[in-house]
C-alpha cells in the first residue's frame, strides 16, 4: 500500500490523543479525550469514529505515552519514546524553539533545544502536573476550566506549596477558612504550578530565548500560561505560537513515520486499516500476561460481617440522647477534609455523633448542627464544656468558646487507651495525614507521621475513586469484595495512578518492593558521596536457605519495563 497518511497515538495517564497527518506533514484530524482509566474503550471509540470519517483508509501508525507500552504490542504498532516524539514535533512545526515547557497529566518536562538536547523531568513527585491542578480544582468545587475562569479575575497571589497534591491543601484550606477569594486561590494554585516547574526542574538553568508551552494543561488553561509568561518575564515575540499544543506528542509520533525535508523517518510501520486498529484495541491480551493479583480482602459477605462484629467489640458504649441528664461533654475535630463532633456523658457513653465534609468552610455546617443539638437536649442536661482538636482546633475553640484545644495525637491516645486499655499502638489515617503512635503505660512513647508524601491518606483514596468514576461508597464496596486485587505500590498519589493504568491496560506483571537489607551499585555510589539520579529495576528474586531463584516471567517483564524507558 502507498504511504500517504500517518497516525500518531498518545495514550497518557489521564487522556488519549490521536493525530492524523498527511505525507506533507499537514494535520488532517485530531482528537483529545479523557479516558477515565477506560483506555481500551476510549481508544477503540476514537478509532471507530476516525474509521467512519475515513472509510477503508489504511495508515502507517505509531504509539507513545505512559500507558501505551503494552498497547503497542496489542495494536502491533511501533513504540516511540515520548521525548523523541515531542522533539520531532518541535523540530518540524516550531524549529525556532529554544526551550519547551510541557505539562501532562502526571509529568512535567522542560526541554532545552538550542544548545544540544537537555531534558528535565519530574521524578518522585507529581506536584505541579495536570492531576495536581484537578485535585486543587476539586477543592474549590470546580474543574480545571472553572479554575481558569476564576484565575482570570484574581487580585492577590498567596504562597501555596505544590510539591504534593494533597499537602497543598494544608495551605489552601486555611485560606478558604479565612475567607480568601476563590479567584485569588485559583491564580495562586497556577502560580504554585509555575514555581514548582521552574524551581524544581530548571534548577537554575535559565529558560530564555524562544519558549513554547505544550501539553493539555498549558493549552486549555490560558491563565496558567499567563502565569508562566509573567514569571519568566517573556516578551510577546519570545513566546512560540503552537496552535495544536494539546496534540503535540501525538503529532510528533505521526511525524516520526514521515520522510520530510531535512527530517528522515524515525520509525517504520506497514499500513493497516483504521478498522483493524479499532478491533485490535478492543481485544485484550492473554490472561496469563496480566498483572498478578493479591488475595482478596474478604471471600464473601459472611467473612466481612464476622470482621465487623469482631472489631465492634471495643467500640464506645452508646446511649440515646433522650436519656441524658446532668453535665455533658462535647468533642469537636476540625480536620483537613471533614468535621466531626461527639457528645458524651460523664461515664464516657456516646450520646450522639456527627461526621460531615467541611466543603472548605468547617464552621458552616458545624454551627447549625450544634445549635440544633442544644435545642434537642432533654430537660436537666447541659453541655458543660467542649474541647477542640484537628487542623482547625483554634478556629473551633474561638467559635465555641472552648476552654482548651487538644493536640490531635493526645486525643487519639486518650480514646484508644479508654477503649482498649492495653493498647500499645495506634494508627490513624486522616484526610491528608497518617500517624502511628507507640503507647506505653498510657503515655505516648513515639510518634511517626507522613512528611513528604500523602500517599495512603483519605484524599489519596478519594483521588482514585474519582479516577474510576466511583463514589467513595461504591469504591469501598468494590475494594472489599474484589476477587483479584492488584499490588500497585503506594508512593505518590498521582504517580500511583500510572501503576493503576499499567495494571488495567498493559498487563505487565510487576510489584513495588523495598530492600532494607540489601545493597546495590547505586547505593554504593550514593554512600561514596555522589549526587546522582538513581533507581533500581530488576527481576524478582526469591531467596531461601542460601539459594536464590528467578522466574522467566520476571526477566521478561524487566525487559518490557526497560524498553519503555529506553525506547
Amino acid at each position: 500500500m502507498e504511504r500517504s497518511v500517518f497516525l500518531g497515538l498518545d495514550i497518557g495517564s489521564t487522556t488519549a490523543k490521536l493525530a492524523l497527518v498527511a505525507a506533507d506533514g499537514k494535520l488532517l484530524e485530531a482528537q483529545y479525550l479523557r479516558h477515565g482509566a477506560a483506555v481500551r474503550q476510549t481508544l477503540s471509540t476514537m478509532l471507530d469514529q476516525l474509521a467512519l470519517r475515513y472509510p477503508g483508509m489504511a495508515v502507517s501508525a505509531a504509539i507513545t505515552g505512559s500507558a501505551s507500552l503494552g498497547l503497542s504490542e496489542t495494536l502491533g504498532l511501533p513504540f516511540v519514546q515520548e521525548v523523541v516524539a515531542a522533539s520531532r514535533a518541535i523540530a518540524v512545526l516550531a524549529p525556532q524553539t529554544d526551550v519547551a515547557v510541557e505539562l501532562g497529566g502526571e509529568d512535567a518536562k522542560i526541554l532545552y533545544l538550542s544548545q544540544g538536547m537537555d531534558l528535565r523531568m519530574n521524578e518522585a513527585c507529581a506536584g505541579g502536573t495536570g492531576a495536581f491542578i484537578d485535585q486543587m480544582a476539586a477543592l474549590l468545587h470546580t474543574d480545571a476550566s472553572g479554575l481558569n475562569e476564576l484565575a482570570a479575575n484574581y487580585t492577590t497571589l498567596y504562597p501555596i506549596a505544590s510539591r504534593c497534591g494533597v499537602f497543598a491543601k494544608t495551605d489552601v484550606v486555611p485560606l478558604l477558612n479565612e475567607g480568601a477569594a476563590r479567584e485569588d486561590l485559583a491564580a495562586s494554585i497556577f502560580q504554585a504550578v509555575v514555581e514548582q516547574t521552574i524551581g524544581g526542574l530548571a534548577c537554575g538553568n535559565p529558560i530564555r530565548g524562544k519558549v513554547a508551552f505544550l501539553g493539555g494543561p498549558l493549552h486549555f488553561l490560558p491563565e496558567l500560561r499567563k502565569r508562566f509568561i509573567a514569571t519568566l518575564k517573556l516578551a510577546p515575540e519570545e513566546v512560540v505560537p503552537f496552535p495544536n499544543a494539546q496534540y503535540m506528542v501525538a503529532l510528533g509520533t505521526a511525524l516520526s513515520l514521515v520522510d520530510l525535508p531535512g527530517a528522515a523517518r524515525m520509525a517504520d510501520m506497514e499500513p493497516v486499516t483504521l478498522d483493524t486498529l479499532a478491533e485490535r484495541a478492543r481485544v485484550r491480551g492473554d490472561a496469563g500476561d496480566r498483572t498478578a493479583s493479591l488475595p482478596p480482602l474478604f471471600d464473601n459477605e459472611a467473612d466481612y460481617d464476622l470482621f465487623r462484629e469482631r472489631h465492634s467489640r471495643d467500640a464506645a458504649p452508646r446511649k440515646p440522647l433522650e436519656s441524658a441528664s446532668g453535665p455533658l461533654f462535647l468533642g469537636v475535630d476540625l480536620g483537613s477534609t471533614t468535621v466531626k463532633a461527639v457528645l458524651a456523658d460523664a461515664d464516657g457513653a456516646v450520646l450522639t455523633s456527627w461526621y460531615e465534609r467541611n466543603q472548605g468552610d468547617p464552621l458552616a455546617g458545624l454551627l447549625p448542627y450544634l445549635a440544633d443539638l442544644i435545642d434537642s437536649l432533654p430537660e436537666g442536661a447541659w453541655i458543660q464544656s467542649s474541647v477542640a482538636t484537628g487542623y482547625g482546633a483554634q478556629l473551633a475553640q474561638a467559635a465555641l468558646g472552648s476552654l482548651s484545644a487538644d493536640v490531635e495525637t493526645v486525643a487519639h491516645l486518650k480514646a484508644a487507651c479508654r477503649l482498649v486499655p492495653d493498647a500499645t499502638y495506634v494508627i490513624d489515617i486522616g484526610g491528608q495525614d497518617m500517624k502511628c503512635l507507640k503507647a506505653r503505660d498510657g503515655l505516648i512513647a513515639g510518634v511517626t507521621l507522613n512528611e513528604a508524601c500523602s500517599a495512603g491518606c483519605g484524599a489519596f483514596l478519594e483521588t482514585f475513586a474519582r479516577s474510576l468514576n466511583l463514589s467513595m461508597e461504591a469504591f469501598v464496596r468494590a475494594a472489599l469484595f474484589a476477587r483479584h486485587p492488584v499490588d500497585l505500590g503506594s508512593r505518590c498519589t498521582v504517580f500511583m495512578n500510572s501503576k493503576v493504568k499499567q495494571a488495567q491496560k498493559e498487563g505487565a506483571d510487576y510489584a513495588v518492593d523495598i530492600y532494607p537489607y540489601y545493597g546495590s551499585d547505586v547505593e554504593a555510589t550514593l554512600r561514596a558521596g555522589y549526587d546522582i539520579r538513581h533507581g533500581l529495576i530488576g527481576a524478582g528474586v526469591y531467596a531461601s536457605h542460601g539459594y536464590e531463584r528467578s522466574h522467566r516471567g520476571g526477566v521478561l517483564n524487566t525487559l518490557r519495563v526497560l524498553r519503555g524507558y529506553l525506547f
